[in-house]
């Protein structure tokens, strides 16, 4: 077991956390730095400078900056090294995603479909014989990897797809007709991950198909023309009785749409790191920007409108790294203690991925959300510059927008964070009853007028963490016992819910980072400081608009009444910080550096 306080999946909401309990990236080993810079390096090298060439639709291109990271090793990084990977830990399986994924959202698309959802569903279900067979390949590059499970009726009811696999008479090979589409990777990928329907199983099932093998049945359709990512091949993909091999099924028969799930929690939290970098490059772009155009005589940087958006852009993301690296070291940290409780790698990690499936589906919905602000902004500050193709910015808006729909939508993942905490709540893995009582007997009881202590940094903010969850059991508490088990039928309700428990998480993780910061007397401790408090005050005034919304669409009279001035109390600043003067401290700070500092 690791040594400091290890909280499971969704215990943040129960539990309030150390600032020493949690992993940042100031704690990044000399290892991981290296890897850091060697993938910022590559991306500043052979990427940035052919960005206009990527947006002109250069599939070859980025099958060749794909063949360059094979060479590199990026492909192989959580692959272990009997496959010919590098074998790292998932923080660092996330850090080289985030930091590859920053300059065109074509590579990063094509990157990580390969090394997730393309290859994680043989490294977690192949047998050896299929690991050691295809893995080797996938690693170096010398093969691409393709995921196809979207139909033209099945895409966030993934389980529904039509694709039907036909056992021979001879059993010795399944022919698989169906069509797939939104396939990324289809125009350069040698192996295909496919999954179909056997008989009239309950669920799909999933099969390696090589491409090379699989004889004319196998066809693809042009290349989409999409809004964004426009350089990552995208087609449909068509089957029509193409042989598999029996031996190519992956996993169990009926197994496939765990193995999609699954493949889709590592795939969400890679997602969310992927759009890191990307609002790290929009910022420093926008500070560039902002320092260089004169209106009435002056930088635009001295405007306040300007300030403000450059400061929100700085607190989204800290906010996000905050959040992702937090989940990230939680995963490994799962991993790690299933390993030492006996259980087989694959089997470990599995495990490990899926106990913060919540936290996944958090921080894909809120980071992605956060890219395209800062995409937004970025082009607001540029003007009509920003919104010509010859600047960066319109193309980062535009690849920016994609996020929050693939890895299942911000929607799906909204209601599924919810769905989960309930159903772990039933299997008696969290103990959400006992904190929703103890916040009804509070809504009873008198308020303390007592002036509280703050003379401890961050002990306000603290306390008004504390106060937001009791919100998120005021209300997600009275809906589930309003409506039992057809809460689900109320989505409108439940995505109220959703959102404030990914606020509290997101909030929570950049002021314990900040705290973390300030007690290691780290370079930069006070910006991050602010960063915070900004942070925490938006979550604030989002939980309170969330939360109002959800009592008043089922609480009425004295009850209605009781919500909402318990919403008071577990809202309330008692000491309101600056925010305005903040946001200008912040602007200031990086106009000075001109760059963001983390």
């Amino acid at each position: 077991m690791n040594d400091k306080k290890r909280l499971k999946g969704g215990e943040f909401l129960t539990i309030d956390q150390s600032w020493n309990d949690i992993f940042t990236m100031e704690d990044f080993s000399e290892e991981q730095k290296m890897m850091l810079q060697t993938a910022k390096e590559f991306i500043d090298r052979e990427v940035w400078p052919k960005k206009a060439q990527i947006e002109e639709k250069d599939y070859q291109l980025v099958e060749e900056l794909m063949k360059q990271m094979g060479e590199l090793g990026f492909l192989g990084i959580s692959v272990p090294e009997e496959y010919n990977g590098l074998g790292m830990g998932f923080v660092t399986t996330v850090l080289v995603c985030d930091y590859l994924s920053g300059a065109t959202g074509s590579l990063s698309t094509a990157y990580g479909a390969h090394t997730g959802i393309g290859t994680i569903p043989i490294l977690l279900y192949g047998n050896e014989e299929q690991k050691k067979k295809y893995l080797p390949k996938l690693a170096t590059g010398e093969w691409f990897s393709s995921y196809a499970l979207t139909e033209p009726e099945a895409g966030s009811d993934a389980n529904s797809g039509k694709t039907k696999a036909v056992l021979s008479d001879d059993g010795k090979y399944y022919s698989i007709t169906g069509n797939k589409m939104w396939i990324t990777n289809a125009g350069f990928a040698d192996l295909f991950i496919v999954f179909a329907r056997i008989e009239d199983d309950k669920n799909i099932t999933a099969f390696i198909i090589e491409k090379e093998k699989a004889g004319e049945g196998f066809t693809l359709g042009e290349e989409e023309h999409k809004l964004g990512i426009v350089a990552s091949s995208t087609r449909q993909v068509f089957m029509n009785e193409v042989k598999v091999p029996v031996e190519n099924m992956l996993g169990e028969r009926n197994g496939g749409f765990k193995i999609a799930m699954n493949a889709l929690n590592v795939g969400r939290i890679k997602l969310a790191a992927a759009c890191l970098e990307a609002q790290r490059r929009i910022l420093d772009g926008s500070l560039n920007y902002a320092d260089e155009r004169k209106q009435f005589g002056v930088s635009i940087n001295t405007f306040g409108a300007i300030k403000e958006k450059l400061a929100n852009m700085a607190v989204q993301a800290f906010a996000s790294e905050s959040g992702v690296y937090r989940a990230s070291k939680d995963i490994e940290n799962a991993i790690e203690d299933n390993i030492k409780a006996g259980m087989p790698k694959n089997e470990a990690e599995l495990k490990g991925v899926e106990e913060f499936a919540i936290e996944c589906s958090i921080l894909k919905v809120w980071v992605s959300d956060a890219s395209q602000l800062a995409a937004d902004s970025g082009i607001q500050i540029m003007g009509g510059m920003g919104y010509s193709k010859e600047m960066p910015m319109e193309a980062a808006w535009r690849d920016a927008r994609i996020s929050r729909i693939y890895e299942g939508t911000n929607e799906i993942n909204s209601l599924h964070s919810i769905g989960m905490l309930v159903k772990r709540a039933f299997q008696g893995r969290i103990d959400l009853m006992s904190p929703a009582m103890n916040v009804a007997n509070e809504l009873m009881s008198i308020p303390s007028f007592d002036t509280p202590d703050y003379s401890v940094p961050f002990s306000q903010e603290k306390e008004i963490l504390s106060n937001l969850k009791k919100s998120f059991f005021m209300v997600a508490g009275a809906a589930l016992q309003k409506f039992g088990a057809d809460l689900e039928k109320h989505q409108q309700l439940i995505l109220r819910a959703a959102h404030i428990l990914i606020e509290i998480y997101m909030a929570e993780s950049a002021v314990l980072r900040a705290e973390k910061m300030l007690n290691h007397k780290a370079a930069d401790a006070e910006f991050a400081g602010k960063l915070a408090m900004i942070q925490l005050y938006s979550s604030v005034e989002k939980i309170k608009h969330e939360a109002t919304t959800g009592i008043i669409s089922f609480a009425e009279g004295d009850e209605l009444q009781m919500m909402m001035s318990g919403l008071r109390r577990f809202t309330r600043y008692n000491e309101y910080p600056n925010i305005v003067q903040l946001r200008t401290e912040i602007a200031d700070y990086l106009i000075n550096k001109n760059k963001y500092p983390f």
